[in-house]
């Protein structure tokens, strides 16, 4: 059984719909610390002039907040923000806005308290709208595993009986192959490649890669599935 983890990200990019999309089961990594400045409360989209940066307000508290404590910031005007970002500036002609518009605004009409809903609702409506129906844990449901880094991966693949677990190529730097091979599980590399595709408001422009997966799903619409599956490779580490 192959298993894929990650931290929940608001507005997803193609890398961790890609690497949900390979797995028979995801688990988000909601009970480790919140990193600031990273991204899992921000991410670009397209617009005419280049990326767009939409940042969703949290409240500062302590530096060592897990993911699923960090609440909203309500009290700053992000979610119209990105609201009129998206359905004003950026796709309001893309092809597939239509088909999705309604969902879209939802996220942002509905009152959610952590960052964590809102980051899932938006990697959900990705997901459904591409088929994806992968199963998802949450490692805050799993119990108290004791392991740090790599240690920490492994005892949650051991805990769903995972025999490899598909790793992001950004790990490689702090992925320890040798605990993974302790608990009997191997590690595959994503190897992801990002495809290219029509983007509405880009013509003659260069391509924008690295955008929100929301980006292929108005300009492309379902079928954006089968563009990034036939762009897919990957290799087995040894």
């Amino acid at each position: 059984m192959r298993v894929a983890m990650h931290q929940p990200h608001y507005l997803p990019w193609l890398g961790l719909i890609d690497k949900v999309d390979r797995c028979d089961l995801f688990i988000v990594l909601d009970h480790v610390q919140f990193e600031r400045k990273g991204w899992q409360n921000r991410n670009y989209v397209a617009s005419k002039d280049g990326p767009l940066l939409l940042t969703a307000a949290v409240v500062q508290r302590s530096r060592d907040e897990r993911i699923l404590d960090k609440a909203l910031d309500d009290s700053q005007p992000w979610r119209e923000k990105h609201r009129r970002a998206i359905a004003e500036h950026c796709y309001r002609a893309a092809p597939y806005w239509k088909d999705y518009a309604s969902s879209i605004l939802e996220l942002y009409e509905t009152p959610w308290q952590g960052l964590t809903d809102l980051a899932m609702a938006s990697t959900r409506l990705i997901l459904d709208a591409f088929g994806i129906d992968t199963p998802i844990l949450y490692s805050s449901e799993m119990g108290e595993f004791p392991g740090q880094k790599s240690e920490l991966l492994a005892q949650l693949c051991a805990k769903v009986g995972a025999t490899t677990m598909l790793s992001g190529d950004g790990a490689r730097g702090y992925v320890d192959l040798e605990v993974f091979r302790r608990y009997g599980v191997d590690v595959e590399w994503q190897n992801f490649q990002h495809p290219e595709y029509p983007q509405h408001n880009r013509a003659n422009a260069e391509f924008l890669p690295r955008m929100a997966a929301l980006d292929m799903l108005l300009n492309v619409g379902p079928g954006g599935i089968e563009t990034l599956r036939a762009a897919r490779s990957s290799e087995v580490d040894e």
